[in-house]
């Protein structure tokens, strides 16, 4: 493709053109791990023309620390997952590499640390019972998944998986168990999460399956900035002064022709260039936030409805001492009520932050929705009546309580992507697949590694080679595969 030569910078009114430079050039919009990596990749291919569009006042997206009682805590990704396996996650390379203080999770000892609804512990044997049905029923399946054709057409359920072994968890045990091997992990519930395309899940199968909570006071966004780092001018204190990250800006409307891209912002800016990627969550894409003209083809926007966004909240609470058991074998615990899902996994940081007597309890999918759209009071009252039928009614009130709410925010509309029944690998594809001059990435673009950190960021270089092997051999096609392909 013959390149474009822009030789000023026009800012009239709120027209504004990408600075001059050879070569084309390329908006991202969204500046999470996803189109950091994106824009990176370019650069390093001597695409350098770049302008990335961020809505917030800061890079990360969902990788983003909030101080909380005195300490920085995740509001969103928090482990590192996939370690000690054949491949090495590129996400433990990096943070190691920069030191960051992590934490191996150990969840082994759950059997003994299952709470029942009335209060009291089970015994270790009746939880251990559940725990080994669940594995073979999960073997079960993950023995049905590897037989099923490629094509996708025979792919169920994980729910439909557990019918087959006649197993269909019902109890309060057998829910929190399964809520703990499924919704934990995906952030929807078996009955509608794809049993081919997660058991056996890639993550895991491939880099290990060791997760390491990430609890340093520079925060887990420390890795994007790593990389961002590599690209973009920064101060001496290492903060980004690149001109062509620019903070603030909403982007609300893409228009695409042959010749090239136009991308408008909140404030009335007007951005043009050659080519567009679009960065932002899946969550997004599914609302009214950004519009495309011409609208986006009926293929794609079906793809991009198909698949979920799912919400996966963590609520951290903060006491005035530590009441809950400690040492080996009890950072996890479990919360078996007979509502699925209701406060059901707990985690305290007797290593992560020593001292500061804070829990985090875990909640997804419908209980997230919820919780979302009550005040703060009401959900800490919630959690003390649960941790008071736990242990007792004489703990101490918490103090203060943080509740992210990336459901109800314009700019996320969710917390990760996770894989549905009834779209296979090929339909998938369709999401990453680039319309004209529109090239999208994302975690959500990752075939194997949806929903994960190392997905966003792989997702990103894959997005970006697309785009480069279409500038610098002028092929420009991306095949979709038949829906009935077998390979």
């Amino acid at each position: 493709m013959e390149a474009i030569l822009f030789t000023t910078v026009l800012l009239l009114a709120s027209h504004v053109l990408l600075a001059a430079a050879a070569g084309p050039s390329v908006i991202v919009v969204g500046a999470g791990f996803s189109g950091i990596s994106a824009a990176k990749t370019l650069s390093d291919a001597g695409i350098t023309n770049i302008v990335i569009l961020e809505a917030t006042n800061r890079i990360g997206g969902r990788i983003c620390k909030v101080a909380f009682a005195g300490i920085n805590v995740e509001k969103g990704a928090n482990w590192v997952e996939g370690v000690n396996g054949n491949a090495v996650n590129p996400i433990w390379t990096f943070s190691n590499q920069l030191g960051l203080r992590k934490f191996r999770s150990d969840y082994s000892n759950l059997s003994s640390n299952t709470y029942k609804e009335e209060g009291g512990l089970y015994g270790a044997a009746e939880i251990q019972s559940v725990i080994d049905t669940g594995d073979e029923v999960y073997d079960a399946g993950e023995k049905y998944s590897k037989s099923l054709s490629n094509s996708g057409f025979g792919d169920i359920s994980i729910l439909a998986s557990q019918r087959l072994q006649n197993h269909a968890p019902s109890s309060p045990a057998e829910m929190v168990v399964d809520y703990y091997n499924f919704d934990y992990e995906f952030a929807e519930p078996p009955r509608v999460t794809s049993l081919q395309n997660t058991v056996p899940l890639p993550t895991f199968a491939n880099f290990g399956e060791d997760v390491y909570f990430v609890a340093d006071q520079r925060g887990y966004e420390t890795v994007v900035h790593n990389v961002a780092n590599q690209f973009l001018k920064t101060s001496k204190d290492g903060t980004i002064v690149d001109p062509r990250l620019i903070l603030n800006k909403v982007v609300r409307v893409i228009e695409h022709s042959p010749g090239g891209v136009t991308v408008k912002t909140e404030d009335g800016a007007v951005y043009k260039a050659d080519y567009v990627i679009v960065s932002v969550s899946l969550g997004v894409l599914q609302s009214k936030l950004i519009e495309f003209v011409p609208r986006l083809p009926e293929w794609k926007i079906l793809a991009i409805y198909e698949f979920d966004m799912a919400i996966y909240t963590k609520i951290f609470i903060k006491f005035p001492y530590s009441f809950w058991p400690t040492g080996n074998g009890t950072q996890f615990f479990l919360y078996a009520s007979e509502r699925r899902g209701y406060y059901s996994i707990w985690q305290h940081f007797e290593r992560e932050y020593p001292g500061a007597h804070v829990l985090l309890v875990t909640v997804t999918d419908d209980e997230s929705r919820r919780i979302e759209q009550q005040p703060d009071s009401a959900t800490k009252a919630e959690a003390m009546e649960v941790l008071r039928a736990m242990f007792g009614k004489n703990i101490p009130e918490a103090t203060d309580i943080f509740v992210p709410r990336w459901w109800s925010d314009r700019l996320y509309k969710g917390t990760f992507s996770n894989w549905p029944i009834g779209v296979n690998r090929y339909e998938y594809d369709q999401i990453r697949a680039p319309v004209g001059r529109i090239y999208f990435t994302g975690e959500h673009t990752s075939e194997h590694y949806n929903g994960y950190v190392h997905g966003a960021y792989l997702a990103g270089i894959d997005s970006a080679n697309i785009l480069i092997r279409c500038v610098k051999t002028g092929n420009c096609k991306y095949i979709v595969k038949a829906k009935d392909a077998d390979d």
